[in-house]
């Protein structure tokens, strides 16, 4: 097989975060509390 296909987006993400080791870390963090505070401040209000 001489075409290969481009690397898919999830492996390419994967191997950055292995590379960059806990800066990646960090931001999934700081992404997931804020999107869970998000969702908890929602609730809350619409309660």
């Amino acid at each position: 097989m001489t075409s290969q296909r481009p690397p898919s987006y999830v492996r390419l993400a994967m191997r950055n975060m292995v590379r960059k080791g806990g800066k990646s870390l960090l931001h999934f963090t700081l992404t997931a509390l804020g999107l869970m505070g998000v969702l908890v401040g929602l609730a809350y209000l619409t309660h």
